[in-house]
């Protein structure tokens, strides 16, 4: 070191060795990421803003993108809803079609074949054939989209083919509170083994969800299949209301982000339109900063825009979302709880 530089030792919080031990909980194993770097360190301030965020009184923003539904995510976001940790949620239309193909009836699938259960498919071209769909490593068998088609046209469209008679439209926040109702109505009717889900759970619970580019989704392409031969029509733009309303009257709000696009963007701009920004903020993501793109662009970033509070406690981790999820979830609930 040269003469010209002085600072400070260089003793402040060192880097420590995280413990693995049989029989830590989720809890403890997230204390000691706390002592690591990279993610870890960032896994466990998370869990840190979130567990706040539990802890305090605060209108929670849920935004879920993706699939994370056939990716087995389903429970946990159906759980938080019905023990009050969601106020609102924006998610995709994919995300609400999966969660009721499985309220009514239907499984995703693990990939391989043959009674070992380890002889894999010669893939694509196969599943083509097979009439199975792919999301990666997770297998839909396309005759659950009939079923799903049928439960729309059966027990979700009609009602809201009457309102739209009298009332020209109905917000996309109506159809997924009608799509919850019937989820349940019709899981306890055939007495399905799989639990209710995500919007059942939502609308037995008075929580809004809202699903922006519902078009953008087998969901969104049997609406407009239903809407060419009745009156049935979505107004887009009805659901920014409620949840600008929400987000308006909210004391404290957190934002809780498990991927990117859509729900990402429409969760934090609304609070643009807010005398408040949020005053906690998760995100969980696999998505680069360096493109200059929605999904990718940091929470810091947000600040800039008025969506976070400048004092706002926030924190990113970088990791795919269906193994930080559940850790970041056990994790706070466990916490919060002691």
């Amino acid at each position: 070191m040269s003469d010209e530089t002085e600072r400070e030792t260089f003793d402040h919080d060192p880097i420590g060795h995280a413990e693995a031990r049989a029989g830590m909980t989720v809890g403890e194993l997230a204390e000691e990421y706390g002592d690591a770097g990279i993610g870890a360190s960032d896994l466990h301030e998370a869990v840190d803003v979130y567990a706040e965020m539990l802890a305090d009184d605060v209108a929670v923003f849920f935004g879920l993108a993706g699939a994370m539904v056939p990716t087995g995510m389903r429970r946990i976001v159906a759980d938080l809803i019905r023990d009050g940790h969601i106020d609102a949620l924006v998610t995709t239309g994919a995300n609400l079609t999966h969660d009721t193909i499985e309220a009514i009836g239907g499984k995703h699938h693990h990939g391989a074949i043959g009674e070992d259960g380890k002889t894999e498919r010669e893939h694509d071209e196969q599943l083509r054939d097979e009439g199975v769909d792919r999301i990666y490593n997770v297998y839909l068998p396309q005759e659950h989209f009939a079923l799903f088609e049928d439960h729309l046209r059966s027990e979700v469209f009609p009602p809201l083919e009457a309102e739209c008679e009298e009332e020209g439209a109905v917000s996309i926040r109506r159809f997924t509170e009608e799509l919850g109702r019937a989820n349940a109505a019709v899981n306890e009717r055939d007495d399905v083994d799989e639990g209710q889900g995500i919007a059942a759970a939502a609308y037995e619970n008075d929580v809004p969800i809202h699903c922006p580019a519902v078009q953008d989704s087998v969901l969104g392409l049997q609406a407009w299949m239903y809407s060419q031969t009745s009156p049935f029509t979505l107004d887009a733009l009805a659901d920014m209301s409620a949840l600008t309303d929400q987000a308006f009257e909210a004391e404290k709000a957190g934002a809780v982000v498990v991927g990117g696009g859509v729900p990402k963007n429409y969760t934090l701009q609304t609070m643009l339109v807010a005398p408040d920004a949020y005053d906690y903020a998760v995100q969980l993501t696999m998505d680069s900063p360096q493109t200059g793109g929605l999904s990718g662009a940091t929470l810091d970033e947000a600040r800039s825009w008025g969506k976070l509070e400048k004092a706002a406690r926030n924190a990113s981790v970088y990791a795919d979302a269906t193994i930080t999820l559940p850790l970041l979830v056990a994790a706070a609930r466990e916490r919060a709880a002691d």
